[in-house]
């Protein structure tokens, strides 16, 4: 029977050169870091300890042209859907609590689709991408089970959430159910319900465990043992920071050896992202790269991303990928690797599993950042009168050039957190500045502009900026709803509609 086995294998891999798909299914655990800085892992050289993260990354495959979202609505509405943000209605900010809004229902989630090709789905940790029917929230998005939070961020102890005005509530949730005076620290608590998931799963079926951790996100807090290890330093949240890295790091080894002692490790594929850059005021580090969390530069949007398993093919294992990703592309590589036959034609995103498995060129040759017409800065008048109004707030990515628009966040480069020789760099731009282009491949740290000195490039990507606006949806950002307040609610954040 084996040898029978091992020529059908010979012949699925001759037919299809998958050779993931012609053994079986794989379990797939995809885990999402919040605000997680691109300096603060151990192999960019960092100050901060992740001997799980750096083993993993380095038997695997570092993904260092990688690209995320600047903030966590945009970043999981597009790591869900497969698509833009534009594409969405969600090119505005993020969705507060009390805005009745959400990812769009007819957008299917990859969980969706991996239910349906036979996985069993769980989420456990941070939603973020709407909760206000409860159509919208995970059991009713392809989950089969959640554990977690629905909101952008809470208390990692207690476990409420307070808005102004006083609306202080509950956001710890069981499936639909509000689970109360529970005072784990969420990374140990996620990391906990992740195991007992992967403990109870029936391996007559592939896993799709979805884990978007809260750390490293604000509030500033972990048990005192995992600050103990670090220095005092001069910069504000490090060490608490540090901590909560270490804490993330500690609870991921913990999932490893869950799987390796349920026997499921070698039919596994971890994938690991952050949501966007680190927060520098909060304690993370991008440096070098220029920006931190919420600006179009470099330092909120490259991200750390890596993949690690043993069914790699064994000439990428501890490789290092510089083709060409994004967010987006995770849904339709996981389909792929599902073998799902759902249609990925309306997506966005590429399927990237040549790219990582065989290393191959990227199918990608360019980047959305985003186009958000409700932020138009006032620096500046638009340049370019008969293409994309260079005042509205965009940036786009094609080939080794990016070109910013409007007004992108604050610019400065801030300093590595161990270096006294670095001082934070100020924003160099002028005043009335509103668009800024960049040759990513030769300057990854967008010291110089050039979009005076290559006026055609920059007439290029507008036009591109224009295309990508023409197939843009309206823009989804409603005003608050009062009826969604705790205190109407039993005193907790639940869908109010």
């Amino acid at each position: 029977m084996k040898d029978f086995t091992l020529i059908l294998t010979i012949i699925c891999y001759v037919v299809t050169s998958h050779p993931v798909l012609c053994r079986k299914q794989p379990h797939i655990v995809l885990i999402l870091a919040d605000d997680y800085g691109f300096h603060d892992i151990g192999y960019h050289d960092s100050d901060i300890h992740t001997p799980t993260l750096d083993k993993l990354a380095a038997g695997g495959v570092k993904l260092e042209n990688y690209y995320v979202q600047p903030i966590c609505t945009p970043s999981r509405s597009q790591l869900l859907s497969g698509r833009y943000q534009i594409h969405t209605g969600l090119q505005h900010g993020i969705i507060w609590p009390a805005q009745p809004n959400g990812l769009p229902l007819e957008d299917k989630t990859v969980a969706d689709q991996l239910k349906a090709a036979g996985y069993a789905t769980h989420a456990v940790g941070k939603w973020h991408i709407g909760f206000y029917k409860k159509e919208y929230t995970p059991t009713y998005r392809g989950f089969d089970s959640y554990y977690g939070y629905l909101t952008g961020s809470e208390d990692y102890y207690t476990h409420m959430r307070c808005e102004s005005k006083g609306n202080c509530g509950m956001d710890l949730h069981d499936n639909e159910e509000v689970v109360w005076n529970n005072t784990e620290y969420s990374t140990y608590l996620f990391s906990r319900k992740a195991e007992d998931v992967i403990k109870k799963h029936d391996q007559n079926k592939p896993l799709f465990l979805y884990l978007p951790f809260q750390a490293v996100h604000a509030p500033m807090q972990v048990p005192q043992k995992y600050i103990d290890p670090y220095p005092k330093s001069d910069y504000p949240f490090r060490r608490i920071y540090a901590g909560m890295v270490s804490c993330m790091d500690e609870a991921i080894r913990n999932i490893t050896v869950t799987l390796q002692s349920t026997g499921m490790w070698e039919d596994t594929i971890i994938i690991f992202s952050t949501d966007n850059g680190g927060q520098s005021m909060a304690g993370g580090s991008n440096w070098p790269l220029r920006g931190n969390k919420g600006t179009l530069w470099e330092g909120g949007l490259h991200g750390v991303g890596f993949v690690h398993s043993p069914l790699l093919n064994k000439h990428v294992q501890g490789s290092t990928s510089k083709e060409l990703m994004h967010i987006t592309d995770w849904y339709p590589t996981l389909l792929h690797i599902a073998g799902s036959n759902a249609s990925t034609q309306h997506l966005d995103g590429f399927n990237q599993w040549d790219t990582i498995n065989n290393a191959g060129l990227s199918p990608r040759k360019e980047i959305l950042h985003n186009i958000d017409p409700l932020a138009v800065s006032k620096n500046g008048s638009r340049l370019f009168p008969d293409r994309f109004d260079t005042r509205t707030r965009a940036a786009i990515r094609v080939g080794d050039w990016k070109l910013i628009t409007g007004d992108p966040g604050k610019g400065n480069w801030y300093p590595h957190p161990n270096a006294t020789t670095h001082g934070e760099q100020p924003d160099t731009s002028a005043k009335d500045q509103n668009m800024w282009l960049f040759n990513i491949k030769q300057d990854p740290n967008e010291h110089n502009d050039l979009s005076k000195s290559r006026p055609d490039t920059v007439k290029i990507l507008l036009e591109r900026l224009s295309a990508y606006n023409a197939t843009a949806v309206p823009c989804r950002y409603p005003k608050e709803d009062p009826n969604s307040y705790p205190r109407h609610n039993g005193g907790a954040y639940v869908p109010w509609m």
